[in-house]
């Protein structure tokens, strides 16, 4: 099987720390720098050091840089499944499709069960569990309203795919703006969805997950 792009990327990263020199507690290069250094992009750069973070390679530290931990040999990655921008590229393919036919579609019943999570993710804001699971909720509560049942089994799948590299990378560069333009865009896509307007809806989505995508790469 293929070696993922993130795997390739933590071992470009440290046969780097391996051949330069770089000592534990030492600052790695910006991120713009290693990016052009290892001729990748940003954001597989990212998923590259959040992998060597959670082999204890590395610590990211918001608004500071990269720090080595240690200096093993070659540690090992886990096979943690697909990257996050692997599985926000299928999102924004598939999910885009689900609002659209959520809107030709959905019953007033189904409306409302898309509604009561865009309520609780507003609700819950401040509470990061609890919000994650609403956010989960709008987005199944948008399959369900297909009246597909395997469109749901996708969507769950993709749902499942966001694993540890994911969480890490959430954690380190979500921003409090995303958040609050989630919201916003949650509310556009239910709108969509409720007005029956197929185009309307393919297009929040996509404007919704592109805006995720732009905002962990940058």
């Amino acid at each position: 099987m293929e070696t993922r792009l993130y795997k390739q990327v933590a071992d470009k990263i440290q046969a780097m720390i391996a051949t330069e020199g770089f000592a534990c507690g030492d600052r790695l290069p910006s991120e713009r720098e290693l990016a052009a250094k290892l001729e990748v992009s940003r954001a597989s750069l990212r998923e590259g050091l959040i992998a060597l973070e959670l082999t204890g390679v590395v610590e990211v530290r918001s608004n500071s840089g990269v720090y080595i931990c240690d200096r093993p040999g070659h540690a090992p990655l886990p096979e943690v499944g697909p990257g996050p921008f692997e599985v926000l590229s299928a999102r924004r393919v598939i999910e885009s499709e689900i609002a659209a036919i959520a809107a030709q579609l959905a019953t007033d019943r189904a409306i409302d069960a898309i509604l009561v999570a865009v309520e609780a993710m507003e609700r819950d804001h401040d509470d990061v569990a609890t919000n994650e699971q609403a956010d989960r909720n709008f987005h199944m509560a948008i399959a369900n309203a297909t009246g597909n049942s395997a469109l749901v089994g996708v969507m769950n799948h993709l749902w499942d795919q966001r694993g540890h590299l994911w969480h890490k990378l959430k954690e380190h560069f979500q921003t409090e703006e995303l958040r609050k333009e989630t919201l916003g865009d949650h509310r556009a896509i239910l709108q969509a969805i409720a007005s029956h307007d197929p185009a309307a809806a393919r297009k929040a989505m996509r404007v919704h997950l592109g805006r995720v995508t732009r905002t962990f790469s940058a």
